[in-house]
């Protein structure tokens, strides 16, 4: 009998330790994310007044009244310097709608606060420079349009040939 109680209470804390385990930070912080803040799972950025969800890498933002989860930043905000903007880190929340407190959040830290001076976990990305020679008119830079140049004195249409 006392072999049986044992073995139970083995059995249940084996259970026990398995599931502490399995409610850890999985997702990895963005190269923006602040440094330190590794096992924090929320980020708010009062500048554009949005969340991101490290562990599901997911931007959260109010569209219309509705709480929306996407993969990819909203387009209104794809020129945000994620790197530059201040990212207040949401230690004291744990569950799932950190927008539950979005009312506290704004007033607390609005559009342009800044808190403590962060260093982001990675540099910022280099823009990527246009290769030389590449043409981003579609081939109509000078000389070669269609027949519309300084030097086509005879005004015909290009390739229009009579």
């Amino acid at each position: 009998m006392k072999k049986l109680g044992l073995a139970l209470v083995l059995l249940v804390s084996v259970f026990t330790h398995a599931q502490v385990s399995v409610n850890v930070n999985i997702g990895t912080p963005p190269s923006w994310g602040p440094q330190g803040y590794d096992d924090s799972r929320y980020y708010y950025l009062p500048d554009i007044d949005i969340y991101y969800d490290v562990t599901n890498s997911q931007y959260i933002y109010d569209n219309n009244g509705v709480w929306v989860r996407e993969k990819r930043v909203p387009a209104r905000y794809r020129n945000y310097d994620f790197y530059s903007g201040y990212k207040v880190v949401l230690n004291d929340y744990r569950g799932d709608k950190p927008y539950s407190y979005h009312t506290k959040h704004r007033a607390e830290y609005p559009k342009g606060y800044v808190g403590k001076p962060q260093k982001n976990r990675g540099p910022k990305p280099e823009k990527k420079a246009r290769p030389q020679g590449h043409k981003s008119n579609n081939g109509n830079e000078k000389g070669n349009g269609r027949g519309n140049s300084k030097n086509d004195h005879d005004h015909s249409h290009g390739n229009d040939r009579r």
